[in-house]
């Protein structure tokens, strides 16, 4: 059985035993050099002596007479002197220059097949150096180098979410493991406790699922982004409305602060209030019983920002710069008694960037609350 083929193998190798890409150079310019020298001497040949008896006859010598024989012998001697010399100096010069520039480009293509081999194999630490043989190989290695860094972030992420996917599922699989033996040696019965708890736990597993289903879209979302006008009261009432039943069931106040005379938004309807869905639900989660919410609009220096505030636990801020990666928690064992996977604030960022807006989260540390604000460009009403 064969297996698919590595990413190694998809690589030019160079054939063993042909000439290298500095002997290649040296060769092409070498024959360039031979005709031209071969040129030269024909068109000396051919050319020079004639031109030389019409200027001894102008001069009144007489032909076929010492003085023209001795004037022609010395012309040949001298061009072809002249033709040697020029052309044995400009042999040695043109083979050193390409000597030393094939040796230069000889080793910046090697560094570069040898990182992109290193590459191929996993090492995507690896960088090559600007060979300076001019803009469009620097180009390359600069090419190079932003693949060699998009790949390495690309590795560390899919390593990153993979042990992180692990983590997740490992508790609830763990506590529904330790159940069913318990019932199967007969130390726990199926009663409504026992139900109550292997249900909990299988939604958690199905909500971790939906979310993670979520996060993937989002983050490839930028194609079925559909933008249109909204008004940002109309979409804050209806976030709001979808909210207040949560909110009620846990008695904390949501309130909205949006002036009338706002602009309309280009957005998606649809993903940005899934993004006021995500930030509500948890503000919700991190505000105590008979807590408040508030969420604001305004229009500032060509942006709408939409803020949502709660006045709950709070935020430290070592925590600030990583709320929005995924499955980042602030208090992982408070976050996943309440439900969180981590991931709702990595979809609202995705979402949010996929529309060319920004997301950013503040606090002035535990216990004081935190506000999560959106920011939108303003663009032209075009009636």
């Amino acid at each position: 059985m064969t297996g698919p083929r590595s990413a190694r193998s998809l690589i030019p190798r160079r054939v063993s035993g042909g000439p290298g890409l500095g002997l290649r150079l040296l060769l092409a310019q070498s024959m360039v050099l031979v005709a031209g020298g071969a040129t030269s001497w024909v068109v000396a040949g051919l050319v020079g002596p004639p031109l030389f008896r019409e200027h001894l006859n102008r001069a009144e010598v007489p032909a076929s007479s010492d003085e023209q024989f001795h004037a022609e012998l010395a012309y040949h001697s001298a061009t072809a002197i002249s033709l040697a010399v020029a052309i044995g100096a400009a042999v040695l010069a043109a083979l050193v220059v390409t000597w030393y520039f094939s040796r230069r480009l000889q080793r910046s293509v090697t560094e570069v097949s040898s990182a992109a081999t290193a590459v191929a194999d996993g090492c995507y630490g690896i960088r090559v150096s600007p060979p300076h043989l001019g803009e469009d190989f620097n180009a390359l290695a600069e090419a190079f180098n932003r693949m060699a860094v998009r790949l390495e972030s690309v590795e560390s992420t899919r390593r990153q979410l993979l042990g992180d996917l692990a983590h997740e599922i490992r508790t609830p699989v763990s506590v529904l493991e330790a159940y069913m033996e318990a019932l199967e040696d007969g130390i726990e019965t199926l009663d409504a406790d026992t139900i109550a708890m292997l249900r909990t736990q299988t939604h958690r597993l199905a909500r971790f699922s939906e979310d993670v289903g979520s996060l993937s879209r989002a983050e490839e979302t930028g194609a079925s982004i559909e933008p249109a006008w909204v008004a940002p009261g109309v979409l804050i009432s209806t976030a709001l409305t979808a909210a207040a039943d949560r909110y009620a069931a846990k008695e904390v106040a949501l309130a909205a602060h949006v002036p009338a005379d706002l602009p309309r938004l280009w957005a998606d309807p649809e993903r940005l209030g899934q993004v006021l869905g995500n930030l509500l639900d948890n503000a919700l989660r991190h505000t105590p019983l008979g807590g408040r919410v508030d969420v604001t609009a305004e229009q500032r220096l060509g942006v709408l920002a939409i803020s949502v505030t709660d006045l709950g636990d709070g935020i430290s801020a070592g925590h600030l710069p990583y709320l929005f990666e995924r499955f980042y928690r602030v208090d992982a064992a408070r976050d996943r008694e309440h439900g969180g996977a981590g991931i709702g604030l990595s979809i609202a960022k995705a979402l949010v960037e996929a529309q060319g807006g920004h997301i950013t989260a503040s606090s002035d540390g535990p216990g004081t609350g935190s506000t999560f604000t959106i920011t939108f460009p303003l663009r032209r009403h075009l009636r």
